[in-house]
């Protein structure tokens, strides 16, 4: 399954959106979102990756993992001088439609409680379902600080994939 979709509007140049191999992802991309490289490594290896193309190029992947009764989003990047584009909107849209296509209901994702990665999720229609506290501090050897503040809680977003 190879399901493609092109997007072209006047704030993005014409970009293919497929599902692409783990392999074609670059670690510096995902490292974007995630500070990690060993939690990258462990859940990219077992997840599926959807990708924003420009050529060959990757401009930006969204990582989802199977976590046996649910999905989850492990990692959404676009590289910084590609962002304010809308090609992270458009590749979340394109992913949801493809979980959509491969039968999944619902999709979950964590992020921090605060930036602008959780207004992202919002608009999209994700909603807060549950809080991990202290995740931030607990899983990652290095502080995670944004705008002057340290990420300590996790929040858990959601989204139901309505079926025709």
């Amino acid at each position: 399954m190879n399901r493609k979709s092109s997007v072209s509007s006047s704030l993005q140049s014409s970009l293919i959106y497929q599902i692409i191999p783990a392999d074609h992802v670059p670690m510096a991309l995902l490292l974007e979102a995630d500070p990690s490289e060993a939690s990258v490594a462990r859940y990219l290896e077992v997840s599926q990756c959807f990708a924003a193309l420009e050529g060959e190029t990757v401009c930006g992947v969204c990582v989802v993992m199977n976590k046996g009764t649910k999905v989850e989003i492990m990692n959404v990047s676009v590289w910084p001088e590609q962002q304010g584009r809308g090609i992270g909107t458009a590749l979340l849209r394109f992913t949801l439609e493809q979980l959509k296509l491969q039968g999944v209901t619902q999709v979950e994702l964590g992020t921090g409680t605060f930036g602008y990665q959780l207004t992202y999720y919002q608009r999209v229609g994700f909603r807060v379902v549950d809080i991990l506290k202290d995740h931030f501090l607990d899983n990652y050897p290095e502080p995670i600080i944004e705008n002057g503040i340290q990420h300590k809680d996790m929040l858990i977003l959601a989204i139901r994939l309505e079926t025709e």
